[in-house]
């Protein structure tokens, strides 16, 4: 049921800048509730099955410029030590053009250094002279999604019902708290690592 941003063109490479979430046990058990709560206002909704942090959006790269692309990457985000984030914000989204619905983990702190990564992702795609990130971002990790614009029905009571459940899961303080350790650049089927120090 995917829709695509933009057409598929030979060399041309969906790319995308992120901070790869590995979830836990805990954090599925938490998503498993998650998600059959807001399948009673949603029944379409599927969890999604990895998780990120977005720190660009996807962007149509030249096969030929992927090496210097990468290069410029790694040399910006080469001086970043690992930082925590703390993600237990229940929020709704929808894509830009409006054929998805997302329901997210928002990050309620860990913000500034989100943004300091941005400010160096942007200055690479500026080079390159494609779009940067979104101007004023909500950071978050997507945990589930349904085609079309359903967000109407997800705010309101549902968003409240998914926010007590966060507040209420007894791993959530420890869970929802996470050390970003990498960024991860995936550029069609290739992906990149950048460890952070």
């Amino acid at each position: 049921g995917r829709v695509r941003g933009f057409p598929h063109e030979r060399g041309n490479w969906a790319t995308h800048v992120y901070l790869p979430y590995m979830a836990q046990e805990e954090f599925l058990e938490l998503l498993e509730l998650l998600v059959s709560r807001a399948r009673t206002y949603v029944p379409s909704l599927a969890a999604m099955e990895e998780f990120h942090l977005s720190l660009s959006q996807c962007v149509v790269l030249r096969y030929h410029w992927i090496e210097p692309f990468v290069r410029s990457l790694r040399e910006r985000l080469a001086a970043f030590h690992r930082f925590f984030c703390v993600a237990d914000q229940v929020k709704v989204y929808t894509n830009q053009n409006k054929t998805r619905t997302f329901i997210g983990l928002e990050v309620s702190a860990g913000h500034f250094q989100l943004l300091e990564l941005v400010s160096e992702v942007d200055r690479v795609l500026e080079e390159f002279d494609l779009p940067t990130f979104y101007k004023d971002p909500s950071f978050h990790i997507s945990l589930a999604w349904c085609v079309g614009d359903l967000s109407g029905r997800l705010e309101g009571q549902c968003l409240r019902e998914l926010q007590d459940i966060v507040d209420g899961f007894e791993e959530s303080a420890f869970l929802l708290r996470i050390q970003w350790e990498q960024i991860r650049c995936k550029s069609g089927n290739k992906y990149f690592s950048f460890p952070l120090r």
